[in-house]
């Protein structure tokens, strides 16, 4: 028998608390929410937290009820839509669930597949999004909003779940808006995805694929520091995924102990600029030489150009250039683009453009994804600190320096989901349908004590409205989720700081392995240590 198969065959371990149905809604008091946002979301900013307890709740019949994906896949996704089918099937049999094709796109063209319990069995605790697919478009238009209506009115949904990042549920919540002020039954919640971990607050302990995207690359990092041990003469520079943030980087570091890690947000702090931070790599590699350590393990967030102060600056102005004059943009050569820019810089953000390499300029100036944003896993970065390092360490001739580049990215999305994981996303996919049941919208899916025993998990529904701010995308403001940084004041960055001198000279690697789902829970439903 294989592991897919057996895999299929495993059951999510969730509390009755999440499992019953029959449950009772607890109001708190209303989410203070920034003036601003309030104006934009009149309909739903004035909305209290929720919290899900065994009891009798509101007798529902049967429901209709869409779902999609939107974004980058996430270890777990068809185990959340698995929960949204069996908690509907439980509130009334004759429920029904669409699933919209290809993700917001599906939503838009009317493009959808009846989920049947056939077809989702071949799916739970399957990695990927493939049961129904996923895209990044963004619904943002006046136009795109009509659409959306007209189309979950001709299914006569009664809810509609999106499973997405901070963008994803943004979109979410401007959503939920317009079908209130438009008069339409259809609520719409929200659940927390995204392998970065940067979708969370203190309601939400972690986003889903977060677990397993961490444990994958850290199997990785682990075979990579075993073999630098037994060959001792390579210097493995490994980029991990983490856009805005560094909690990936931050979990595996806490791993599997590398000799040196670059944490975007205290770089940012620090106002460190690039050749600093080619400095300090430079200085571990001449005190390992001096210990007749030729070779070590380097972690890079694929974000940490944007953490650069100088860069990001540079990043900042490019995004304004390439929004101002899009269309002029795109019928340049590759020569004319860089001239082009070199032509609207500030003189401090062309002294940085002018410092990187051609191929890393070229790079910045590639197509924005969706929501304005640069598509940092494109950029290089770690072979621009790769030949950085090379020339802070030309004039050491008796340096031994052999690196090599790697990226960990798109190898931790679609994983068969850790247990942690499979569990945690199908008891979201029931509090999404217990918060449709009880007639709430514009909220987004929580669990509480993800770091206790699956006995303590509890549901909770978060008002949107609440983790949105003020931000300037496409050269505009705009309300958005706030992203959520590493905390630098916070206990897993702390431990870091206080274990990372000994790791530059010393070999504390640790090999975790390939992701456990037999044996001992302590193994194999551990949580992410970052929410220990």
């Amino acid at each position: 028998m294989s592991l897919q198969a057996l895999r299929k065959e495993y059951i999510p371990n969730i509390p009755c608390e999440i499992s019953d149905i029959n449950i009772t809604v607890q109001e708190s008091s209303l989410v203070k929410v920034d003036k601003k946002i309030e104006n934009i979301f009149e309909k739903t900013s004035k909305s209290p937290l929720l919290s899900f307890i065994s009891g009798k709740g509101k007798k529902a019949n049967f429901l209709k009820v869409g779902v999609l994906f939107s974004g980058g896949p996430a270890p777990g996704g068809h185990n959340v839509i698995a929960g949204v089918f069996d908690s509907l099937k439980k509130i009334d049999n004759r429920s029904q669930l669409y699933g919209f094709l290809n993700g917001p796109d599906g939503i838009l063209k009317n493009k959808y597949i009846v989920i049947t319990k056939e077809l989702i069995d071949n799916y739970r605790n399957c990695g990927g999004f493939d049961l129904i697919g996923s895209s990044r478009t963004k619904i943002e238009t006046e136009e795109q909003f009509k659409q959306a209506l007209n189309n979950v009115k001709s299914l006569d949904l009664d809810g509609l779940i999106i499973i997405g990042g901070d963008d994803s549920n943004t979109n979410a919540l401007y959503l939920a808006e317009f079908f209130l002020k438009e008069n339409f039954k259809t609520k719409v919640v929200g659940v927390p995805k995204t392998i970065d971990g940067d979708l969370k607050n203190e309601y939400i302990l972690i986003s889903f694929g977060f677990d397993t995207a961490c444990k994958v690359y850290s199997e990785m990092i682990g075979n990579l520091a075993r073999d630098a041990m037994s060959s001792k003469k390579y210097y493995h520079f490994i980029k991990l995924m983490g856009r805005s943030a560094s909690h990936i980087a931050l979990e595996c570091a806490l791993k599997t102990q590398p000799n040196f890690v670059l944490i975007g947000e205290e770089i940012f702090k620090g106002k460190k600029g690039l050749d600093q931070i080619v400095k300090d790599i430079a200085e571990m590699v001449i005190k390992r030489a001096k210990q007749n350590k030729n070779y070590g393990i380097i972690l890079i967030p694929e974000g940490i150009i944007e953490f650069i102060y100088e860069i990001k600056m540079l990043i900042g102005e490019l995004n304004k250039i390439l929004s101002s004059y899009e269309k002029k943009f795109k019928s340049f050569e590759d020569k004319e683009k860089i001239d082009f820019v070199l032509s609207k810089l500030s003189n401090s953000s062309k002294k940085s453009f002018l410092y990187l390499p051609k191929d890393i300029q070229k790079q910045l100036l590639l197509k924005r994804d969706p929501h304005g944003n640069v598509q940092v896993s494109q950029i290089e970065t770690e072979k621009l600190l790769i030949d950085k390092v090379k020339e802070e360490l030309k004039n050491k001739k008796d340096i031994k320096f052999n690196p090599i580049a790697h990226f960990f990215g798109y190898e931790g999305r679609a994983s068969f989901p850790s247990n942690f994981d499979a569990n945690y996303c199908y008891a979201l996919g029931f509090v999404a349908s217990s918060i449709l049941k009880e007639g709430y919208t514009g909220y987004i899916c929580a669990i509480s004590n993800l770091n206790k025993s699956v006995n303590e998990w509890r549901g909770k529904a978060i008002p949107l409205a609440s983790m949105m701010n003020m931000e300037i995308r496409k050269g505009k403001e705009k309300a958005v989720i706030k992203k959520a940084l590493v905390d630098l004041k916070g206990k897993p960055f702390e431990m870091f700081v206080s274990l990372r001198d000994k790791w530059i000279i010393e070999d504390n690697y640790k090999y975790p392995g390939p992701i456990q789902f037999f044996g001992d829970k302590k193994l194999t439903d551990s949580c992410p240590i970052i929410i220990k």
